[in-house]
């Protein structure tokens, strides 16, 4: 038994197939024409993005499809100082979580167009399109979220997206 193999480093290569359903479908679909989408629970009247088959909360279907702005606060965020492959920002740099207007959950992206230490909670946000021939049915139709001017949110307003 002391010669038995325990382990082994072989390349592997994985290929796999994505089937997003209906609903992510549509949010998808929505990316590629640059335009953000929700679903709206019948019951809460909260909007999910990107939309979901059923209310997270009541479990209820959530059919409704609604156009919500590519606007919005940002909640929470962190600092990236460390490279790895595959970054689109060279660090450090932030990525945060977003709320956008009309929308009751947030979504996950860069922050850029600031300098990392002036990045906070409750600043207004845009999405910053790549141009028109490069979106496609991706979050990355979206370069990243930059500051807008506006005054920040107040603490109350984003609290329960923490």
């Amino acid at each position: 038994m002391s010669d038995m193999i325990t382990r082994i480093k072989t390349p592997v290569r994985l290929e796999y197939g994505v089937y997003p359903g209906s609903h992510y479908t549509t949010y998808l679909n929505a990316l590629a024409q640059g335009r953000f989408v929700g679903g709206r629970c019948p019951e809460s009247k909260k909007v999910y993005v990107p939309p979901r088959g059923a209310s997270p909360t009541s479990g209820q279907p959530t059919d409704e499809i609604v156009d919500v702005q590519d606007s919005g606060v940002l909640t929470t965020f962190c600092v990236i100082r460390l490279a790895f492959p595959g970054q689109k920002m060279k660090p450090p740099y932030c990525f945060g979580a977003i709320v956008l207007d009309g929308a009751d959950l947030p979504i996950y992206h860069l922050i850029g167009n600031i300098p990392y230490e002036e990045v906070r909670m409750g600043m207004r946000v845009k999405a910053q399109w790549k141009p028109r021939d490069q979106w496609g049915p991706t979050l990355e139709s979206v370069d990243f979220f930059a500051p807008t001017g506006e005054p920040d949110a107040p603490f109350e307003s984003y609290s329960e997206h923490l």
